[in-house]
């Protein structure tokens, strides 16, 4: 049919169409995350389903989530106290690349309601009170710049002057390359953090989610009395296809992954989200010496 055709026969439709029927299938009323495609599978799930499987998909893909469903899986009654992290320089090097950094800032707040990728809470893990932060890939995939670095800090101060554990869910690309040696620096400033807590004898629990990679991996994510990892998590420095480029060899299946690290001795356990909350409070009991409740 010539485009002529085609443009007639579309208008002939259009006005049999009776009223209101078009409405009903106007995208607004077909949002794009109406189905959440497996990334191990394939398979096709209803995204209203999600909450139920603790983002789980039935073949066992974690996804990614945020610090407001990871609090609530974590603390008990999903009640818990918020606590704000500390504010820092905006954009301080003045950088911009194809995009100016407080544009990139501005946008990453507007998608995920955070002033940056840490967020942090006080609650109870089954009975006990703990200290929680979670990273937010979302937000410029969880970089580690001034404002996660001191977030990080205020979380070990928090459970140092409350004397309370200290438990981190990772996940980042990195650090933040807008910020250049700034963000740097928060790696030796992280470290020095986890070790004040080593002195003060409060426990320093790390969760890997994925992705843990990059300066983060090579700072506080694994400096933790214990490590546990969500499953299928990418845990590494550099990504294994950096790594195949640069030794030219096929890396081993699951190379980098959480089950492969637990299985060298560099992760202590995979556990699964639905697991994870009672898996904290039975370290947390036998580390602070505390009854976890029923």
């Amino acid at each position: 049919m010539s485009e002529l055709g085609q443009t007639l026969s579309m208008n002939w439709l259009t006005k049999i169409t009776p009223p209101g029927v078009k409405g009903m299938f106007s995208k607004k009323d077909s949002p794009d995350n109406l189905w959440i495609k497996c990334p191990k599978s394939g398979e096709m799930v209803f995204s209203n389903d999600l909450q139920g499987l603790m983002h789980v998909t039935p073949a066992g893909h974690h996804l990614r989530i945020g610090p407001q469903l990871r609090m609530g899986y974590t603390f008990d009654d999903e009640n818990y106290e918020t606590i704000a992290t500390p504010e820092v320089a905006q954009d301080p090097l003045k950088f911009k690349d194809d995009k100016r950094y407080v544009d990139r800032l501005k946008a990453a707040r507007t998608k995920t309601g955070q002033n940056d990728a840490m967020a942090l809470a006080v609650g109870q893990i089954q009975g006990i009170k703990t200290v929680v932060l979670v990273q937010n890939f979302a937000f410029m995939g969880g970089s580690l710049g001034m404002a996660a670095g001191e977030g990080f800090i205020k979380a070990a101060e928090v459970a140092k002057d409350r004397r309370l554990p200290l438990v981190v869910f990772t996940a980042a690309g990195g650090a933040r390359m807008q910020e250049g040696a700034l963000s740097l620096m928060q790696m030796p400033r992280t470290t020095i953090a986890v070790q004040l807590l080593r002195e003060a004898g409060l426990p320093y629990i790390v969760v890997l989610c994925d992705p843990t990679t990059g300066g983060v991996t090579a700072s506080y994510a694994m400096l933790g009395d214990i490590h546990l990892a969500e499953p299928g998590a990418l845990i590494c420095f550099a990504g294994p296809r950096v790594i195949e480029d640069t030794i030219r060899e096929k890396l081993p299946e699951g190379f980098q992954r959480a089950e492969y690290l637990e299985e060298k001795g560099m992760v202590d356990q995979v556990v699964h989200r639905k697991d994870m909350q009672a898996t904290l409070a039975n370290i947390l009991a036998v580390l602070t010496q505390q009854e976890k409740a029923a």
